[in-house]
């Protein structure tokens, strides 16, 4: 199984939470599986697939070439794809995910959360999604999307497209035991 991470490429984090990334990718190869990642090197991002590898696992790096030179294309990657932009990134990470992993992370990281979880409650998909979660950055956005839901603004499934966890292998045995697929029903859809 290949997984994919969004996680950070900031350098101003504190370590806890490189350590974190480094101890999801290990456990990733300890588990046979592989990678996809943004692939930068640096930060988070860096320290999952360097663990990854470390491990003997596959990694898939992809990075558009604007941010080759930002953000330090990881030249160590087993592929490294470069794309065109931000769009074909998220594109090319998306079809070679067979699962979905969040740690925590910015805006970037926020963006891909929200796009993989719409398309799993929309039913487009029905790959696991696991937010690892152990210091609680994410319990703001949980209490949003809770209070979207009970003015009307979600769905009544939201919650049944993503799964919360606060320990990296909570984690991996929900990305290892997915659901059942998550369908819309008419109602909904508005039918």
């Amino acid at each position: 199984m290949f997984v994919c991470v969004y996680c950070s490429s900031s350098q101003k984090i504190d370590r806890k939470y490189l350590d974190l990334a480094r101890d999801v990718g290990a456990e990733l190869a300890r588990r046979g599986h592989g990678l996809v990642s943004g692939g930068a090197i640096v930060s988070c991002m860096g320290e999952v697939a360097r663990a990854v590898r470390d491990g003997g696992g596959h990694t898939v790096g992809v990075i558009p070439q604007a941010l080759v030179d930002i953000e330090i294309a990881d030249t160590e990657a087993g592929e490294l794809v470069i794309t065109a932009d931000m769009r074909e990134r998220k594109g090319v990470m998306d079809a070679r995910a067979d699962a979905f992993l969040v740690l925590p992370g910015g805006i970037g990281t926020l963006e891909e959360l929200f796009e993989i979880w719409t398309t799993r409650v929309l039913g487009l998909h029905d790959r696991p999604l696991v937010v690892l979660d152990p210091w609680g950055l994410y319990e703001p956005l949980r209490d949003l999307v809770d209070g979207m839901y009970e003015q009307g603004f979600t769905r009544p499934n939201v919650f049944d497209g993503i799964s919360w966890a606060t320990t990296v292998e909570e984690a991996l045995d929900l990305l290892d035991r997915p659901g059942p697929p998550l369908r819309p029903t008419g109602e909904e859809l508005g039918e």
